[in-house]
């Protein structure tokens, strides 16, 4: 199975309430590492890139990477760029074959930020490409004061927002954030509930680091399709590096190294993809 749609792979996950796995990807290594756990277990998965690892490793060059891997692979996948504010970043994507991307614009006002996701939306669907839309920005956890879900948007102007541009998928805040939460966090459950019976449009889940077993079974089941995880992975790259280098020192074979983080990284996307239910769902 080559690259699908990124609204064929949720718009399944949407209809049988399972979550599809979206991973931020750093580099080749951890690129493999997520596929390689997807094809393991039989599961779709979508592989997220920031802006920072776009403009770092090269466009060019981190499309080549992606085509080339996902032509091995026999479970249906999809590319994403993840909290793009740069209009000129997403037509680049774009026109070079990302699946989908979320515009960020969450500085801006609803309205400045509703009439540029318009112009997003048509610049996707001309590349038949899917946009994710968020109109809260999400903070980080060691900036929450705990009334996080207090601080939306009201359901109206969400469901303006949503059926005015035309998104394919909304990225609400409810209390969530972005890093590893220190306890878990407290979240308005409901409003994802209230968007999805709204709009009927999935719900993307960001800030998924650290949320128990239990909130993500409860938010996937009220129409969380798109699950967000960033940090696990850069946790899993990072001190598994760390931790081979602390057993061996001395050993500066690099192979050795990348193997270790290969694993933890194939581990970690692992077990998310069996947590989020989505295991066999390849089709």
């Amino acid at each position: 199975m080559p690259v699908v749609p990124t609204r064929d792979i949720l718009a399944r996950a949407f209809a049988e309430r399972y979550g599809v796995a979206a991973i931020n990807i750093v580099n080749d290594l951890t690129m493999d590492a997520v596929l390689a756990a997807a094809e393991e277990l039989k599961a779709p998965v979508i592989l997220q890139t920031s802006v920072k690892t776009v403009k770092q490793t090269g466009l060019d060059v981190l499309y080549a990477m992606w085509v080339e891997m996902a032509r091995r692979t026999t479970v249906p996948v999809a590319i994403h760029l993840d909290h793009c504010p740069e209009r000129d970043v997403i037509s680049a994507c774009l026109a070079k074959g990302w699946s989908s991307v979320l515009f960020d614009a969450s500085k801006l006002s609803v309205e400045e930020n509703k009439r540029q996701c318009i112009e997003v939306v048509a610049e996707a669907r001309r590349f038949g490409a899917d946009v994710e839309g968020e109109i809260e920005g999400f903070k980080r956890t060691e900036d929450m004061t705990g009334d996080e879900a207090q601080h939306v948007q009201s359901l109206d102007v969400v469901v303006d927002f949503v059926r005015e541009t035309g998104v394919d998928i909304f990225a609400p805040a409810i209390g969530n954030a972005h890093g590893t939460y220190k306890t878990a966090p407290t979240l308005d459950s409901q409003r994802v509930t209230d968007i999805v019976e709204a709009t009927g449009k999935p719900v993307a889940l960001h800030g998924g680091t650290g949320m128990t077993p239990e909130q993500f079974s409860d938010l996937i089941a009220r129409g969380c399709a798109k699950v967000n995880i960033s940090t696990a992975l850069k946790i899993a790259y990072m001190q598994s590096g760390f931790d081979f280098m602390t057993e061996h020192p001395g050993d500066f074979d690099p192979p050795k190294i990348f193997t270790a983080q290969h694993t933890a990284v194939k581990e970690m996307a692992k077990h998310h993809i069996r947590m989020f239910g989505s295991e066999g769902k390849a089709w």
